[in-house]
């Protein structure tokens, strides 16, 4: 028997591993694939984009805000893997009263590696677990860190700016940097309010919303902070891919300067 308590403090039972597990959640999907679970893994989302060939191969059941519960159903999952931030709650409740619904709320590094840690247990994949973390610990060792205040944007129409009490800061602050943003979650901003903010640098991240360089220019207009493109996924996939973090971060630094 596998009992693990989630990070919401549900309690999840396992007669052995799950060999059929939906996944709601992209980074934590390509956790799964970095586990190797390729047979075990039933059903991904829509926005799972990592590993192509399960983005073109596996049976997609919604988006991560909206399931289809009929799909999820026919598929007969032993274990749904969700998140607290990414999923909605209504969604989620209706699975649990169905299915094991493991559910991660990842705010700093250390909840991350719980996730890995939990998720290795309910796959039968303990030991791989422990060495991904213990890789990711060892690739942070000796690593510099940035200075420099920085306001992290993730969407325009309305320009949304992401607060404390997220991994995205966490990972910011792991850099070096210092968030200037003090509200939690994510805010909206205005034109007006962009213009007066006290930043060095403007980071535009690849997702939610794809900034790219085209939209430079139109920051250049409303702050004189230099305006940096970012990659999304690093600085909000939790799991493998933190595999990657320090050397982007490194790469990061050299490109701002």
């Amino acid at each position: 028997m596998i009992e693990i308590l989630d990070q919401l403090g549900n309690q999840i039972s396992l007669k052995s591993p799950a060999k059929r597990i939906i996944s709601l959640v992209p980074s934590q999907t390509e956790l799964l694939h970095y586990f190797g679970l390729e047979d075990e893994t039933a059903g991904i989302t829509k926005f799972c984009i990592h590993p192509n060939e399960w983005f073109t191969s596996k049976k997609r059941v919604g988006g991560t805000k909206n399931l289809r519960i009929d799909v999820i159903r026919g598929l007969q999952p032993d274990l749904i893997i969700a998140n607290k931030e990414e999923n909605t709650q209504a969604e989620i409740e209706a699975l649990q009263k169905e299915f094991n619904v493991y559910i991660s709320d990842i705010i700093t590094i250390t909840d991350a590696y719980q996730m890995i840690e939990h998720v290795g247990c309910l796959c039968g994949k303990e030991q791989q677990a422990v060495d991904l973390i213990d890789n990711i610990q060892e690739s942070f060792e000796d690593f510099k860190q940035a200075s420099g205040k920085v306001a992290y944007f993730i969407w325009k129409d309305p320009f949304m700016v992401c607060g404390h009490s997220n991994f995205i800061n966490e990972v910011i602050s792991f850099a070096g940097f210092e968030n200037v943003i003090a509200s939690p979650r994510y805010i909206e901003l205005s034109s007006s309010q962009l213009s007066e903010l006290d930043v060095d640098y403007i980071f535009l991240s690849s997702e939610p919303y794809p900034f790219k360089e085209e939209h430079i220019n139109e920051f250049k207009k409303l702050t004189n902070a230099k305006i940096v493109l970012v990659d999304g996924e690093m600085f909000s996939w939790y799991g493998s891919r933190m595999l990657k973090l320090r050397n982007y971060l490194d790469q990061l630094k050299v490109a701002i300067g």
